[in-house]
This record gives C-alpha cells, sequence and structure tokens, in this order.
C-alpha cells in the first residue's frame, strides 16, 4: 500500500478500501471491508455466485468497466464458464504427481522433472556444482518449450503428451548431458516478463483429504481499481498474455492467459502424501519444481528441501538465486549473470499415510 500509494489514490474505490485520510493503513490498524462483506451476504442469501456473471452484480462489473474505459461487457460475463480438467501427471520413485495442465504452470515443472528423471538425477557421483547445473539447464529448456507452445488449449494445440513423452525427456536430457560436457549454457530464450500478486493454501488432514490452491491478482493488488460499491478490485491478468501477435500466447478473444500457479499434490500407493504450492509470479514454476525434485527425486525431507537454497531461470542466462548456493561461481563462469533475490515463497505439508501425521514447511 505504501509503494502504490499515489496509484491507489487516483481511484475513488482503491483511495477507499486501501488508504486511510490519503495515508497507508499503519501497522495494527484494523482493516474493513463492509461492501465486500454484503456482497458475500448476498451470496449466500442466493445460495449461488451466478449473479456474478448475470445479473444485478455482473451489470456493476460491466458499468465500472466501461467507466473505465474497459472492454469486457455484461455479455463477456454471462458467457465465461469455468473449466473442470483432469490434471496431468507424472510417476516417478514410487510416487504420483498431479498438477493443473495448461494455462497454468504445471506443464513446465513436469516436463523439467521428467528430464531430471531421464537424467538419473542427482546421480550419486555427481558433485554440488554438477547437480545445480543440471537442474538449470532442465529448467531453461522447459521454459524455451513453454514460450514457443504453450497458451490457452481451448484456443491452440498445445503439444502436450509430446513435451511430457519419454522420447522427448531423453532428448531434452542428451542435450544438458552435451553442455555439462562442452561447458556451454544449453541454447535457449525467453522472454523476461513477470508479475506478482498471488496468494496461495495447502492443506492435508488426517485422513487425507487433501487441498492445493493457488490464486492470482496479476499485479500487486490487481489492477489497482475498484468497484467501490462491490469492494472488489479489478485483476490484472492481461499481463500474463504475450502482447506479440502470432504466438501461442497472444491475446484473442475469449482466450485465457497463461499463467504461473501450479498447485500440486502428490500421492503414493493412491494415498495423498504432499501438497505444494507457491506465490511469486514466473518463480513460482522454479520453486515448486526444486521442491518436488528434492524431495521426489532426491528423497530429501520435506523441511530439508524447503528450506535448500533455490535458483530460478526462465530460459536465457539471467539467473537468480535466493542464498549461497554451490555451482554459482560456475554458472557465472560461462557466462550467466547471477543476481541475488526472491525466488518465490513456497508452502508444502507432507502426510505419512501409515500413521496420518503431518509436517509442513513454508518458505
Amino acid at each position: 500500500m505504501k509503494t502504490y500509494r499515489e496509484r491507489l489514490a487516483k481511484d475513488p474505490g482503491c483511495a477507499k478500501m486501501f488508504l486511510k485520510n490519503g495515508e497507508p493503513f499503519a501497522e495494527g490498524a484494523i482493516y474493513r471491508n463492509p461492501a465486500f462483506a454484503s456482497l458475500l451476504e448476498k451470496f449466500a442469501e442466493r445460495e449461488s455466485f451466478a449473479t456474478f456473471y448475470k445479473g444485478d452484480v455482473a451489470d456493476k462489473i460491466a458499468a465500472a468497466f466501461k467507466e473505465n474505459n474497459g472492454i469486457v461487457t455484461a455479455g463477456d460475463l454471462a458467457a465465461y464458464r469455468a473449466i473442470e480438467v483432469e490434471p496431468l501427471s507424472l510417476k516417478w520413485n514410487g510416487f504420483t504427481l498431479y498438477t493443473p495442465p495448461p494455462s497454468s504452470g504445471g506443464l513446465t515443472v513436469l516436463q523439467t522433472l521428467s528430464i531430471l528423471k531421464a537424467l538419473g538425477w542427482p546421480a550419486a557421483q555427481a558433485n554440488e556444482t554438477v547437480v545445480t547445473r543440471t537442474f538449470v539447464e532442465a529448467l531453461r529448456i522447459a521454459w524455451t518449450d513453454r514460450f514457443q507452445f504453450l497458451g490457452d488449449p481451448q484456443k491452440i494445440k498445445v503439444p502436450i503428451a509430446r513435451l511430457l513423452s519419454e522420447e522427448h525427456a531423453k532428448t531434452s536430457a542428451e542435450r544438458v548431458r552435451e553442455a555439462l560436457k562442452s561447458g556451454k549454457p544449453v541454447e535457449a530464450k525467453s522472454d523476461g516478463r513477470s508479475a506478482n500478486g498471488t496468494v496461495d493454501l495447502n492443506a492435508i488432514d488426517s485422513s487425507g483429504l487433501t487441498a492445493a490452491l493457488t490464486f492470482t491478482h496479476g499485479g500487486y493488488l490487481g489492477a489497482q481499481v475498484a468497484i467501490e460499491e462491490l469492494g472488489i478490485v479489478f485483476g490484472h491478468g492481461m499481463s500474463r498474455f504475450d502482447p506479440r501477435p502470432g504466438r501461442a500466447n497472444s491475446p484473442g478473444p475469449g482466450k485465457r492467459p497463461l499463467h504461473n500457479m501450479c498447485p500440486t499434490i502428490v500421492t503414493k500407493d493412491g494415498q495423498s502424501v504432499l501438497s505444494v504450492g507457491a506465490t511469486g509470479g514466473r518463480k513460482i514454476v522454479s520453486a515448486v519444481t526444486a521442491v518436488l525434485a528434492n524431495r521426489i527425486g532426491h528423497g530429501m525431507a520435506i523441511t530439508d528441501t524447503v528450506n535448500k537454497p533455490r535458483i530460478h531461470s526462465e530460459g536465457d542466462l539471467a539467473t537468480i538465486v535466493d542464498n549461497d548456493i554451490k555451482g554459482v561461481e560456475a554458472l557465472k563462469d560461462l557466462g550467466y549473470t547471477v543476481t541475488t533475490g526472491t525466488v518465490a515463497a513456497l508452502n508444502a505439508i507432507e502426510r505419512n499415510p501409515e500413521t496420518g501425521t503431518l509436517a509442513s514447511a513454508a518458505r
């Protein structure tokens, strides 16, 4: 709120919701949003959220779009449908990983893990420098495919089967081996855009009932434009489209943008054992991949893998580390630009199916 005070002050709804006398709330202040509370009560009384998309609430949302020179209409809201989809899955070391398909970040997570699996990662004889380098190169290959092929599967043909195939994993693994042998980075590329404004929730109970939920508003506090009467803020989802025309994730009518959220559930022998997810824009994918690779591929305890320093790369040679990682100097020698920063905020909770006991970690 402090960072965006000037922008929030320009919008009457945001100024009322997020500022007090033009200033951000002080520490310890109580935040209230009675308009939103009334909206939730209205939905509860109606026993339905239908009017959010068609009816009096939708009409107010459409009017607010028009007032702010937006292009979303009441017809667009009425035409929206939530889609229930089958998760993608990957088997590794006796575990089965389930994560959402495109437009989520789950495919990139599983593709990276399938490359590591094909490499037998981490090799027993590999030192920490090789382990770090191998992870980064596998991640860069998956991100390059993401930028080239992934978009709304309702509008374009996404080659999911090929990207998760054993053949593609083996071919990608060979590219990683050749890069390690030659002392040169894998040829890959990125488009370098990101946004933040995400929350994540993971939960397991003693019986094994499991939830993994990630939700994003795009940028911090969404578009920073509010509908005062409803107490809600517009999202900032357009930032997830690729603005260049003719690409898999270019904007289009009725098209859903690619996003980075990848809440993941892991089972063993048909029982839930792990729920994991993260916040942090594109860095979500790297963080979830790293934790799953270390827990499932390496057998590390969940607390150890969550606390282990993480590394992020999107295809180009720009790399972010959140702490001291062995192998970073070797990456620099190869031409990588390494900076220190936050690599997502991750939540994980693990269940022992034999005892029902739970262990959680977050960082």
